[in-house]
């Protein structure tokens, strides 16, 4: 019996955007389904594992410029699917981290509708296999926590940064780049040691990736300077002080000092030549 029949959704991650870092279950579901609502951070590489005849949908969803809003996204999904469709909704990253997965899952399940969850490879995953490094270290960063610092408009960041603060863990912040400020002054404030390791990663996993290390007091200028316009993760703890190695294998590793003399180093992949 098949695990993906008519009239069924599938919330499928498509994982940070190297098209090789997915699942095999995702390539499969992907290639099967007869219509796929993709997030605007899902790569072609992607999108063409979809069969000639499964009908694209682009729904946006990227922080600050959506497409469709959530409940219409919702209602496409539950459409289709009581339709006959065999329905894939494609997110970036993993569904279940940051994903708005919980809106999706329970407007198919008050309407019958079948809806399961495939993994997907997360940010944070992507970003520290790129860095070289593990986001654990024994008897220094004992736990990881994620959290997300996109808030709606006009809101504040509803966090509770003194558990945050915490020298004993790695912090993993998703869409960052323009809280960085707050993120800083909040865990300072918060008694984290404004000399705590940060590394910056745009774009984790594709060719227009690049990493900024720098420390939590000088992450608010590394973050307005060194960042472009891809999807950006703050990694924030001890076990970002290792010795980084991208040096290693990368054809471009520039070493530069920021302000008040704090050496900062920066990294970019370059594209590939045609």
């Amino acid at each position: 019996m098949t695990d993906f029949p008519k009239g069924s959704v599938w919330l499928v991650g498509a994982g940070p955007g190297d098209a090789e870092l997915l699942t095999r279950k995702a390539e499969r579901l992907i290639g099967e389904a007869t219509v796929v609502f993709y997030d605007a951070l899902v790569g072609p590489e992607i999108i063409a594992m979809a069969a000639r005849s499964a009908r694209l949908v682009h729904v946006g969803k990227r922080s600050g410029r959506h497409s469709k809003d959530q409940g219409t996204i919702d209602q496409m999904i539950v459409e289709a699917a009581l339709a006959g469709e065999k329905v894939v909704r494609l997110k970036g990253g993993d569904p279940a981290i940051f994903g708005r997965a919980t809106e999706e899952l329970d407007s198919c399940r008050a309407t019958g509708v079948p809806v399961r969850i495939c993994p997907g490879v997360t940010a944070a995953s992507a970003a520290a296999a790129s860095l070289g490094t593990s986001l654990t270290l024994r008897g220094l960063a004992r736990k990881l926590t994620f959290v997300t610092a996109h808030a709606r408009a006009g809101e504040d960041l509803q966090i509770d940064w003194q558990r945050l603060a915490d020298p004993e863990a790695t912090l993993a912040v998703y869409m960052g780049k323009a809280a960085a400020p707050e993120v800083s002054a909040r865990l300072i404030d918060a008694g984290l040691p404004a000399e705590t390791p940060v590394a910056l990663v745009e774009s984790a996993s594709l060719p227009t990736e690049r990493h900024f290390h720098t420390r939590l007091d000088l992450l608010p200028l590394a973050a307005r300077t060194a960042l472009g316009d891809g999807p950006a993760l703050l990694l924030i703890g001890t076990a970002l002080a290792r010795p980084d190695r991208a040096s290693e294998a990368s054809p471009r590793f520039v070493e530069r000092f920021g302000a008040f003399g704090s050496p900062v180093s920066c990294w970019r992949r370059e594209q590939p030549r045609q």
